[in-house]
Formats: structure tokens, sequence, C-alpha cells
């Protein structure tokens, strides 16, 4: 058993923290790997529903997205129902048709500001991806390409405002960073290291397997 199916065996044992729902939050800097530890996970999870907080936000509202966030999501998973968001399309600059994100055992939602303070009373975990913001935003720029230029100069400048007035990493249950081959996993500074938290070691360690 590797690190991402005993972190998702662990996922699978807390308590529901959103009606019937463990929601688990990936928090990060643009660029950190938030995407891509979600999709492991909610492989690992035996693909669980992952909500991107890219559909909620827009241009002109990259981080006033907690009104659409709680109304079109949280609550009808607190009530075991299945949400209906409309996604939204980044080159029409519109929403779309509504998405529907079942109320699963586990539900993944991962983007800057998953771990807002106005989010966390109905998460189960907080998961904060351990990656500074330069090396972040640096690989960010060079995934979308000098297209995207403009677009990143403003963002950068939006995202530490937001992280400045509304911190996630200081309430984060674990760090994650990348390794070569798979993740590490630090307790974070919401927690003290203790045998029943998210803290393994890499997935290539001789004690994963």
């Amino acid at each position: 058993m590797n690190d991402l199916d005993r972190v998702a065996a662990s996922l699978r044992r807390l308590p529901p923290s959103c009606g019937p729902v463990r929601l688990v939050a990936v928090d990060g800097h643009a660029g950190s790997g938030k995407s891509t530890l979600a999709g492991r996970l909610a492989a690992a999870l035996g693909d669980a529903p992952v909500l991107h907080l890219d559909d909620l936000a827009t241009h002109e509202e990259l981080f006033e997205w907690t009104g659409r966030l709680l109304g079109e999501v949280i609550e009808p998973l607190s009530r075991g129902e299945t949400a209906l968001y409309h996604p939204y399309d980044w080159v029409l600059r519109r929403f779309g048709a509504p998405r529907p994100l079942a109320a699963a055992p586990v539900v993944l939602m991962e983007g800057v500001g998953a771990g807002r303070r106005a989010v966390r009373p109905y998460l189960a975990r907080l998961l904060w991806m351990e990656r500074g913001p330069e090396d972040s935003w640096a690989r960010g720029r060079r995934r979308d390409g000098p297209g995207l230029s403009d677009f990143w100069d403003g963002w950068t400048v939006a995202e530490s405002r937001h992280f400045s007035g509304d911190p996630s990493r200081p309430f984060a249950d674990a760090l994650v960073r990348e390794r070569g081959e798979g993740y590490e996993w630090l307790p974070g500074p919401a927690v003290a290291a203790s045998p029943n938290q998210i803290i393994t070691h890499r997935d290539d360690s001789p004690t994963a397997n």
C-alpha cells in the first residue's frame, strides 16, 4: 500500500464534516501541484468527486467566490443532496450549464483559497501543498505559456493580497511536498504529530510498501 492509498483510507475513516460528506480541501499557491494531488487522491479514493475552484472564480472575481461555493455546493452537500454549480468558461467569460457534484463519502475541493476562513468549518481535512509562491508561480507560468503572462502578473498580486488577509497554511492538517516519486506528508501547523494524523513517508520509501 503506498502513501496515497494510506491517506485515502484515513480520509474515509474521518467523521463527516459537511452533512454526510467528508469535505477535504487541497490548498496552496497557484502552480504548486494542487490539481495533480487532488486527481491522484481522487483515484485512490475510487474516483471521488473533485471540485476545482477555478470553476467558481471569474476574471473579475478571482477570490470573491465564497457566496457561490456556499450556496451552490456547501449547502446542498450539507443536506446530503447532489450539488449543482455553474462552471465558469475562461475563454467565453461566462458561466456554463450546471454541473453535478455528488454528496459522496469523500469530496475533494482544490484551488487557491480552498482553506479560507468561511469554508474551514465544513472541512474534514485541510491539505497544503508545501511549495513557496515564487517557485509555484514560475511553474504555473511555464505551464500556461507567455500568452497568459499578463494574467499571471495580476494573479500574483491578487493571490498575495488574499493570503495576507485570509491565510490557509496556518490551519492546515498536513503539509504535502512533491518528491521525485510520490509525496512527503508532514504534520501541518494546526496539529501535532501523532499516529492518527496524515503523516507518512514518501511513496518511494521502504516503509511505504
